[in-house]
């Protein structure tokens, strides 16, 4: 069983701030990559963060100097942090993993999961 929880979504004004959270649960054995992605009404689902571990991390033109994707490895919990938060940045936030569980004594398999969505609002 392994699973990722949102929470952090609600109603803020503009140039207000948010933070997003996403926690992994289960038989995980090492965190590969996290990501966070949007989709409002009517609009094609987009990247807005990523971070490799032990890679590089990568932001959406529209939130460069805005967002940035913190992480606690140990608790395997990603966040999103939203600052300056604008119209436009109002959708469903999705929270992305690519992760290596252990399905068995030294046997192991690479998913990718998604948490449940959470929706972020931002209007006066």
């Amino acid at each position: 069983q392994v699973q990722l929880v949102e929470s952090g979504g609600g109603l803020v004004q503009p140039g207000g701030s948010l933070r997003l959270s996403c926690a992994a649960s289960g038989s995980i054995f090492s965190i590969n990559a996290m990501a966070w992605y949007r989709q409002a009404p009517g609009k094609q689902r987009e990247l807005v963060a990523r971070v490799v571990i032990g890679g590089s991390t990568n932001y959406a033109d529209s939130v460069k100097g805005r967002f940035t994707i913190p992480r606690d490895n140990a608790k395997n919990t990603v966040y999103l942090q939203m600052n300056s938060l604008k119209s436009e940045d109002t959708a469903v936030y999705y929270c992305n993993v690519l992760t290596t569980v252990t399905v068995a004594t030294g046997h192991y398999r690479n998913l990718e999961l998604w948490g449940q969505g959470t929706l972020v609002t931002v209007s006066s």
